[in-house]
């Protein structure tokens, strides 16, 4: 069999394992609540479809689109971020429209990166932030985030013990898994350090409206910030559209100008008609927005409350469509994978184990907010059944 070198460079992926676990319990008729993948069950808002709907009946749409995203769209992401965010965006030089922020992501790092270049991830973080760099590749150091480190502290020393100079810092915030948010202070801190340090910044906003407690900040808002990076922007969460794979990325022209013309040999662009609406649900009214924020707060508070009262203490999140929980003591030593099987087996609820968004993870497993409240109940009864020995969740 063939070996192909960037392959190779890829671990074997964990969510499989559990993935296929779950696989075999279904193949026997087993009911799963599954809590492992962050795919939004929520409907796009209908007058997002019914725009789409319109533009894909008209024959010049169905032609080759633009790679960086039609006109229409470039000027509604530039007019979001400045209502938004206050933050003006040319869109002609600073927005280029992406087929979902993942994309974007892997063909910035191909644009960006080059074998020996080094990139700063998080620990534990989306895979993506880490998997583009190196599939590009760069070589990817990891710097630990928890609620009991200090990060930048972090960040000065792994800068001063690497060589070559890091060239890149992925961001995410809010983040995923852990859930974590950034102050417009926290921003502003990085674009200092990346100034100093000559290091280019890539920020992942995909959970800019999931925030319960306020509105998240944007890298972007911070002074100097498009000196030295980019965000990514994704449709995904904000207005339900996970399967149209609309993002964009926004900022520091050089990079935008990079992303936008690797594109240009490497796709055509999003179907029109999506694009059509995209820009509507950018430019129109945003309760949409706050009405999926809502189903996600009470499905958190379900699922929170539920664990809480069968004895596994887990803190609400402040935002995303995640909840990122420590696995109780008498378990810990199990490891995420091992323990999200006992779930699977015992009480046939579905989670991502923490483990595969890096090794900093493993204490902890990740639920997606994908459930209604009686299936969330299902799955307290079941987790307090493998954990506990029984009861009731109710």
């Amino acid at each position: 069999m063939s070996e192909f070198s960037r392959m190779l460079r890829l671990p074997p992926y964990v969510f499989a394992v559990v993935g296929d676990l779950k696989m075999q319990l279904r193949r026997q008729n087993i009911d799963i609540v599954d809590f492992s993948m962050g795919n939004p069950d929520l409907p796009t808002p209908p007058h997002i479809v019914e725009k789409l709907a319109e533009a894909a009946q008209k024959s010049v749409n169905h032609r080759y689109s633009a790679s960086a995203g039609i006109p229409g769209l470039r000027k509604a992401i530039s007019d979001f971020y400045m209502r938004r965010y206050g933050v003006s965006i040319d869109p002609a030089t600073e927005a280029v429209a992406t087929i979902g922020a993942k994309e974007g992501l892997a063909h910035l790092s191909l644009a960006m990166l080059s074998p020996g270049d080094v990139v700063f991830t998080p620990d534990p973080t989306y895979p993506i932030h880490t998997y583009a760099p190196i599939i590009a590749g760069a070589d990817v150091r990891r710097i630990p985030i928890a609620h009991d480190r200090d990060f930048f502290e972090d960040l000065l020393t792994a800068t001063r013990q690497t060589w070559p100079q890091p060239k890149l810092l992925v961001l995410s915030y809010p983040h995923n898994p852990t859930t974590q948010l950034a102050t417009p202070e926290f921003f502003q801190k990085v674009v200092d350090f990346a100034r100093e340090h000559k290091i280019w910044i890539v920020h992942d906003l995909a959970y800019a409206d999931l925030g319960f407690e306020g509105d998240p900040p944007s890298f972007l808002q911070a002074e100097g910030a498009k000196e030295v990076g980019v965000e990514f922007f994704s449709m995904s969460k904000s207005y339900s559209m996970a399967g149209w794979r609309v993002g964009f990325c926004v900022g520091n022209r050089d990079l935008v100008h990079a992303l936008t013309r690797i594109k240009s040999y490497l796709d055509y662009g999003i179907f029109q008609p999506i694009q059509i609406a995209s820009a509507v649900a950018l430019n129109g009214p945003q309760d949409c927005v706050a009405e999926i924020r809502e189903i996600y707060r009470q499905r958190r508070d379900w699922l929170i409350d539920g664990l809480n009262r069968i004895g596994w203490e887990v803190p609400a999140p402040k935002a995303t469509m995640f909840v990122w929980a420590r696995i109780p003591e008498p378990f810990r030593k199990m490891g995420s994978v091992e323990f999200s099987k006992l779930l699977l087996r015992e009480g046939h609820v579905a989670v991502s184990p923490g483990l595969g968004f890096g090794a900093g993870g493993d204490e902890y497993v990740r639920f997606a907010l994908i459930e209604n409240q009686h299936r969330t109940k299902q799955a307290v009864r079941g987790i307090r059944k493998a954990l506990f020995g029984g009861g009731n969740g109710d």
